[in-house]
């Protein structure tokens, strides 16, 4: 089917006579030049001199441009049948800890040692472009916790703001508690078997307004599910490194939100550790929801520009062409 994105346009059809109207006419400043002989000059050719073209002939090829212009901004296009999009899966939250703790680099990738939140985003970014069907959004938080991206079928976006998360962007500490209840807050409207949160942290919460466990509370009883992730060497590998033992993870309060929500906590290390959560989520039961349809549509201005563009060319030629020599005439 055919059709305009933007039919309103053609209603700047009559500007340019009304300019005409309002404007007041353009002054050459050359003086015109009036043929006293113009009479005798024709009865010696033969033919009668025309002043002027007919008004219709000299607007006519700036009318066309004029409407194949607006035609191509009123965006034509062509419709195609409504197709169904799949509608049925989870909504899932990733809140990802950027405190300053995620910036020790005790986490290794192929020999390379790498820091925490390094090795969050090589790990979840493919897990986040992996999950076809499901709206994705993403939670940044340190000592306050901010919704990056919200929950989207978009999920190459939400990659790419997971990829330009910096240390430190939302504070130096780690408030668990207010990354849960802002989570709960934007999954509170979704169907209650597909409101799932992934806690990705080093689970030393250092600040916040709402403690961890009663935010956990909280999301038992809104029926929101959550995976907690550590993040973090063992404590033997923090001895070799020199870290000090703070910085390791709290693995009890991780387990605790988990379990009081029903959820499983993990720790990852490494990409096979990663699979074992795909493989949680995937037992998810999807929710079927509200079933919506799109109609594909074919761009059609690039017709009515490049005529326009053609037509624009016509006058430039006709003045680069030099003109022809008549019969006996001389150059």
């Amino acid at each position: 089917m055919f059709d305009f994105a933007w039919p309103w346009v053609f209603l700047l059809a009559p500007l340019p006579w009304l300019l005409r109207l309002v404007l007041p006419p353009a002054d050459s400043g050359e003086a015109a030049l009036k043929v006293a002989f113009l009479d005798e000059l024709e009865r010696l050719s033969g033919h009668r001199a025309r002043l002027r073209l007919p008004g219709w002939r000299q607007q006519a090829p700036f009318v066309l441009l004029w409407l194949l212009l607006l035609t191509a901004a009123a965006r034509p296009e062509w419709v195609g049948e409504p197709l169904p999009l799949p509608t049925s899966g989870r909504d899932l939250l990733l809140a990802v800890d950027v405190s300053g703790s995620m910036e020790y680099a005790d986490m290794q990738w192929e020999g390379e040692a790498i820091s925490r939140l390094e090795l969050v985003k090589r790990l979840f970014g493919q897990f986040v472009e992996d999950r076809r069907g499901d709206r994705v959004g993403l939670i940044l938080f340190g000592s306050q916790a901010y919704l990056q991206a919200p929950l989207t079928f978009d999920r190459q976006t939400v990659h790419t703001w997971l990829e330009e998360a910096m240390i430190g962007i939302a504070g130096k500490n780690t408030a668990l508690g207010d990354a849960i209840g802002l989570a709960l807050k934007r999954l509170r409207q979704r169907p209650a078997q597909s409101r799932v949160l992934i806690l990705v942290t080093d689970g030393a919460n250092t600040g916040g307004e709402i403690d961890p466990q009663v935010a956990a509370r909280l999301a038992a009883e809104e029926g929101v599910r959550i995976h907690t992730i550590g993040i973090g060497a063992d404590p033997r590998q923090n001895d070799r490194l020199g870290l000090a033992p703070g910085l390791d993870l709290d693995e009890p309060t991780l387990r605790a939100i988990a379990g009081q929500t029903g959820g499983e906590y993990f720790r990852v290390r490494n990409s096979e550790e990663l699979r074992a959560i795909e493989a949680t989520l995937d037992r998810l039961e999807p929710v079927a929801q509200q079933p919506t349809q799109a109609r594909p549509t074919r761009p059609l201005y690039a017709w009515p520009l490049a005529a326009a563009l053609l037509l624009s060319l016509l006058p430039a030629a006709r003045t680069l062409r030099p003109p022809r020599a008549r019969p006996g005439e001389r150059r």
